[in-house]
C-alpha cells in the first residue's frame, strides 16, 4: 500500500486535534482553575452563584508541580563502543546543543505538559546553521504512529502556528520523514479547506518531532495527572461550596420570641393607634442588633434559640476528600495539607515513596525522550552520536536529605566497603555536574602537586650519614 499523499497526512493530524479538543480544553480549564459549577438549585440567586465561584479550589497545579518539580536533566553521559556509558562531559557536543537550546530553563515546561495533558511534543531543528529544540504544545500539536503504543518515532507531526479567525485560514508546519511542509486550513474538520505546500528537507533520516508521554498504554492511548482526579476535584469543590452555604445562612445562633407583639405607632394627642391603608397597625422600628437585648412584661412571651449549623462535618469530610486525592495522585499528605509537625526523617521518606516511584518513572519515559532527541541533534549537526543507542541523561538527586546525614553515610561506604571517593561524589546532596567537573580538576591538581612535592623533597633530601651508633642498631 502506498503511503498517503501529505495533503491526506495534514487532514488525519488536523482531526487529531479536532477529536481531542475539547478533552483536553476540559483538562486546561480544570489546571487554570475554569471548574464546573457545583450543584445548585435551578434557581439559584445571585448570591447563591458568588458563593459557587468562591468554591472554587483548585489542586490541580500541585498534582502537575509536585512531580515536575524533581525532574531536572543536569548531564549526559554517552555510551562508548562496548555499550557502556563514559563519563559525562560538558563539552560534549550533545550538552552543548542541550546548553544552546537553553533547556536548562525549558524543560520544565516540556515536563509540565506531558503531565498535564498526557504527552507533550519538541521539535529539533536547525536554524540559521544551529541546531536547537524547542517545547511544542499538547494543544496545537499531533503525531501519527504507525504504533502508537511502542513507536518512539512519529510517522508525521503536525503543530499548529495560528488558528483560522474569520475568512483568515490557519497555518501550521508539518513534518514526515524526509520533508517539511507548510499547511494552510479552514477549520480542524474541513478535509476540503486544506491546501499543503511542500517545503525544504529538515536534513534527518526520521520526524524531527519526538513525543513525551507521563503514561502510555498498550493502545496507545496518554493520560496525564489530572484527568483521572477530575472527579475528585469536583467533589471537594462540592463539600467547600456546601461548607460555604453552611457558614453563611446557618452558622449563627437565631434567638427567637413567641407571645411578644412590636410596638405600634400612636397618635400623641390621643393615645390611638394608627393604622395604615389597609386598617393594619403600624409598627415603630425596633434597633435591635448583638449589643441591645429584649424584655417583656407579659409573662406569656417565651423567649429561645435555633443552634447553629456545626461545621466540623464538612471540614472532616474535605480533609477526607484531600486524602483520597492524595492517595490516587501519589501525592504525600502532608505536600498537601501541610501537616508536618512532629514527622521523623524516617515517616517523612516512608510517606514520599509513593511519589518517588512515580517520579523514577516519569524518569524512564522521558529519558528515552530525551536521548531521542540528542541523536536527532547529533544527525542534523553531524556530530558524533547518531547511533549512539548507550546513552543516557543524567537526573539531579531532587531528595532532600541534611548534609550532616548524607557525610556521615558516604564517609562509613568509603570505610567499610572500600569506594572510591571519587565514586561517591554524585551522591553528595544537591550537587551539579559543574561541580564535579571542577571538584575533578581540583583533584588532579592537588595530586598533580603533591606528587611534584614528593619528587623535590627525594631530591633535595641528604642522606644521614653513617655513624657507629647507626651501624651498632643495625646491626
Amino acid at each position: 500500500m502506498a503511503d498517503p499523499t501529505p495533503t491526506a497526512l495534514a487532514v488525519q493530524l488536523l482531526a487529531i486535534l479536532g477529536r481531542d479538543n475539547d478533552r483536553l480544553t476540559r483538562i486546561d480549564n480544570y489546571l487554570h482553575g475554569k471548574h464546573d459549577d457545583p450543584y445548585m438549585p435551578a434557581m439559584a440567586d445571585d448570591e447563591y452563584r458568588l458563593l459557587a465561584k468562591r468554591a472554587i479550589s483548585n489542586w490541580t497545579p500541585l498534582l502537575v508541580n509536585t512531580p515536575a518539580q524533581a525532574l531536572y536533566v543536569d548531564g549526559y553521559r554517552a555510551g562508548d563502543d562496548k555499550g557502556k556509558g563514559s563519563a559525562t562531559d560538558l563539552t560534549s557536543p550533545q550538552w552543548e546543543h542541550w546548553q544552546r537550546s537553553r533547556l536548562d530553563a525549558r524543560q520544565s515546561a516540556v515536563y509540565k505538559g506531558a503531565l498535564t495533558y498526557g504527552h507533550s511534543f519538541t521539535l529539533t531543528e536547525r536554524v540559521k546553521g544551529v541546531v536547537l529544540t524547542k517545547g511544542l504544545s499538547a494543544l496545537r500539536t499531533a503525531a501519527l504512529y504507525e504504533d502508537p503504543a511502542n513507536d518512539d518515532t512519529p510517522h508525521a507531526a503536525l503543530t499548529v502556528t495560528a488558528w483560522p479567525v474569520a475568512e483568515v485560514a490557519g497555518t501550521a508546519r508539518m513534518w514526515d520523514g524526509r520533508f517539511e511542509y507548510a499547511v494552510r486550513f479552514k477549520s480542524l474538520d474541513d478535509a476540503n479547506g486544506v491546501k499543503v505546500v511542500r517545503g525544504k528537507r529538515h536534513g534527518a533520516s526520521e520526524c524531527p518531532v519526538t513525543r513525551f508521554a507521563a503514561s502510555v498504554d498498550l493502545e496507545g492511548r496518554t493520560v496525564g495527572v489530572i484527568e483521572p482526579m477530575i472527579p475528585l476535584q469536583n467533589r471537594i469543590n462540592q463539600t467547600i461550596f456546601d461548607l460555604l452555604l453552611a457558614q453563611s445562612y446557618g452558622s449563627t445562633k437565631v434567638r427567637t420570641v413567641t407571645g411578644m407583639a412590636p410596638p405600634v405607632q400612636r397618635d400623641p394627642e390621643t393615645g390611638e393607634v394608627v393604622y395604615d391603608e389597609q386598617g393594619n397597625p403600624i409598627p415603630l422600628p425596633i434597633n435591635h442588633n448583638a449589643k441591645r437585648f429584649l424584655f417583656a412584661e407579659d409573662p406569656d412571651v417565651k423567649f429561645g434559640s435555633l443552634d447553629e449549623t456545626p461545621l466540623a462535618g464538612f471540614i472532616e469530610s474535605i480533609d477526607m476528600s484531600i486524602r483520597h486525592l492524595s492517595a490516587i495522585a501519589q501525592v504525600p499528605p502532608h505536600a498537601m495539607l501541610g501537616q508536618i509537625a512532629n514527622l521523623s526523617a524516617e515517616a517523612l521518606q516512608a510517606a514520599e515513596i509513593s511519589l518517588s516511584r512515580m517520579i523514577q518513572e516519569f524518569r524512564t519515559g522521558f529519558g528515552e525522550a530525551w536521548e531521542r532527541v540528542f541523536r536527532l541533534a547529533a544527525e542534523l549537526g553531524s556530530a558524533a552520536g547518531v547511533d549512539d543507542f548507550t546513552g543516557e541523561v543524567i537526573w539531579r538527586d531532587m531528595e532532600q536529605r541534611s548534609l550532616a546525614q548524607s557525610a556521615d553515610a558516604l564517609g562509613k561506604l568509603r570505610e567499610q566497603l572500600g569506594i572510591p571517593a571519587k565514586g561517591l561524589w554524585k551522591r553528595v546532596p544537591n550537587v551539579t555536574q559543574t561541580e564535579l567537573d571542577e571538584w575533578d580538576d581540583l583533584a588532579d591538581e592537588e595530586d598533580s602537586v603533591g606528587q611534584l612535592a614528593s619528587a623535590l623533597t627525594r631530591a633535595t633530601s641528604d642522606p644521614e650519614p653513617v655513624t657507629a651508633d647507626s651501624v651498632a642498631v643495625a646491626a
